[in-house]
C-alpha cells in the first residue's frame, strides 16, 4: 500500500512553506508571495457539471503551492519542482496554441489574465505540488487556480472567487483542450474546511454543509491512469450534448439536460438511441441524488448518504459505462467494511479513484485490508489517501 499524506495535513505545512521560500530566493535572489490551492474530491454529482446539473465536491488537503514575485523584463520564468523543469517566455509572444506539456496550464492562464487586465509584469514562478495526477483529484485545477492567485497577487490586481474559476476552466477548456465543467476550479476556491459544497453549476449558487468531525475522506487510487484532455471523456460530453439537443427540438424550455425531467425521458426516451438515453438517464438521476444527499447531510443521516453513494457508483458504471474493473472491484471491497458509509467512483472515470467516507476510527483497518484485497486480485498496489475536507485557495503564512 502506498499510503500518502498531504503536505497540509500535518505542522509541516510550515516546514514546507518555508523551504518553497527559501529555494525561491536561491533561484531568483528576490522574495516571493506565497499561495496555495487545493484538489478536490467529489462526493457525489459526476459529469453533471457540464450539463448545468448539480454537484457536491469537497476540497482535500492536496494542494499545488507557487512562489512568486516580479522581474524588471517581460519575460515568464516558471520552474517545475515536480518535474524539475524550468520553462520561459515572452509575455509580449506567448504560444498561440497547446504544445501538450505542463506548461500549457501556466500559458493558458496567463493569456486570458493579460486579455483581462492588459500587459503584466515580467515574473518568476516556482511551483511544488504534492495532487495526484491522473487520479480524479483535479491536479490540473489545482494548478491553473494556484498560478492565477499567485499573479494577480503579486500584481495587485483583483478578481472574486467565482471569476477566479472561471477564468481558469476557460483557461483548460479553450487552450489546454479538455472539456471540463466548472466544479474543479470551483471548488479549489470556495473550499471550506470541514465542509463539502453544494453547487448549482447552471447559477453557480453554492451552499456549505458540515461533513461531522469523526468522518474522513480516504480516496483509494486504483493506480490505472486517464486523461481528460480527449477520448471517452469529451465523447460522453457530446453524447449529453446530442441528447440535450433532441429534448431542445420537442419541448421548449430544454437549454441544457438540466431541464430535462425523468417524465420527459419516459415520454420520449423510446425515440434515443440506446447508448444517449443511458446517459441522459444517469445526468437526471444523478442529479437528483445530489440534492438528496445535501439533505442527508444537513440531517447527518450518513447511512442514507452512503446508500446514494452507491447508486451514483451503479449508474455511473451501467447508464454513463465510465468506470472499469477496478473501480468497480475498489467500491466492493470498501462496501463491505466496518465503518464505511458509502463508496463510489470519483472524477472523470476510466480508472482513478474512488470516494469512501469512513469513522474516523476505522481508516487504519479500513486501508490495510483494502489494499491488501485489492493487491490480491489486480496485482497492483494502490495509493491510499486520507483527507478532512480542507480550505480553498489562498496566501500561504
Amino acid at each position: 500500500m502506498k499510503s500518502q499524506e498531504p503536505m497540509n495535513n500535518t505542522a509541516s505545512l510550515t516546514n514546507r512553506s518555508s523551504k518553497l521560500r527559501e529555494q525561491f530566493i536561491e533561484l531568483y535572489k528576490s522574495e516571493p508571495l506565497l499561495v496555495q490551492a487545493p484538489g478536490r474530491v467529489n462526493l457525489i454529482g459526476e459529469h453533471t457539471d457540464y450539463n448545468e446539473g448539480f454537484v457536491f465536491p469537497a476540497a482535500i488537503e492536496f494542494q499545488t503551492q507557487v512562489g512568486i514575485a516580479t522581474r524588471k523584463d517581460r519575460r515568464l520564468a516558471f520552474y517545475s519542482e515536480n518535474y524539475g523543469e524550468r520553462l520561459e517566455f515572452d509575455l509580449d509572444h506567448l504560444p498561440d496554441s497547446k504544445s501538450g506539456i505542463w506548461g500549457d496550464y501556466v500559458v493558458g492562464v496567463i493569456r486570458l489574465l493579460q486579455e483581462q487586465f492588459g500587459d503584466l509584469p515580467g515574473l518568476n514562478m516556482l511551483v511544488r505540488g504534492d495532487v495526484p495526477q491522473g487520479a480524479g483529484l483535479s491536479s490540473s485545477a489545482s494548478f491553473e487556480v494556484a498560478v492565477c492567485k499567485a499573479v494577480l497577487g503579486a500584481t495587485d490586481k483583483d478578481l472574486d472567487g467565482t471569476a477566479i474559476a472561471l477564468l481558469c476552466q476557460r483557461a483548460e477548456n479553450e487552450f489546454v483542450g479538455a472539456r471540463c465543467g466548472i466544479m474543479d476550479q470551483f471548488i479549489s476556491v470556495h473550499g471550506k474546511k470541514d465542509h463539502a459544497l453544494r453547487l448549482d453549476c447552471r447559477t453557480l449558487e453554492y451552499r456549505q454543509l458540515p461533513i461531522p468531525p469523526n468522518i474522513r475522506l480516504v480516496i483509494c487510487n486504483t493506480m490505472v491512469q486517464h486523461s481528460h484532455a480527449g477520448g471517452e471523456y469529451n465523447s460522453r460530453r457530446s453524447e449529453c450534448e446530442r441528447a440535450a439537443h433532441f429534448f431542445a427540438e420537442r419541448r421548449e424550455g430544454v437549454n441544457s439536460l438540466r431541464d430535462v425531467t425523468l417524465d420527459d425521458l419516459r415520454k420520449l426516451g423510446a425515440q434515443l438511441q440506446e447508448p444517449i438515453r443511458k446517459r441522459c438517464r444517469h445526468i437526471l438521476t444523478e442529479n437528483l441524488r445530489v440534492l438528496q444527499a445535501a439533505e442527508a447531510l444537513e440531517a447527518k443521516d450518513l447511512n442514507l448518504f452512503g446508500r446514494l453513494m452507491l447508486a451514483s457508483h451503479a449508474s455511473l458504471r451501467d447508464d454513463f459505462e465510465v468506470s472499469c474493473e477496478e473501480l468497480d472491484l475498489m467500491v466492493r471491497l470498501a462496501e463491505k467494511k466496518p465503518g464505511v458509509f458509502g463508496a463510489r467512483m470519483t472524477g472523470g472515470g476510466f480508472g482513478g479513484c474512488t470516494i469512501n467516507l469512513v469513522l474516523e476510527n476505522c481508516v487504519l483497518a479500513f486501508k490495510t485490508s483494502i489494499a491488501r484485497e485489492y493487491q490480491s486480485e489486480t496485482g497492483r498496489v494502490p495509493a491510499i489517501y486520507v483527507s478532512s475536507a480542507a480550505e480553498g485557495a489562498g496566501v500561504l503564512i
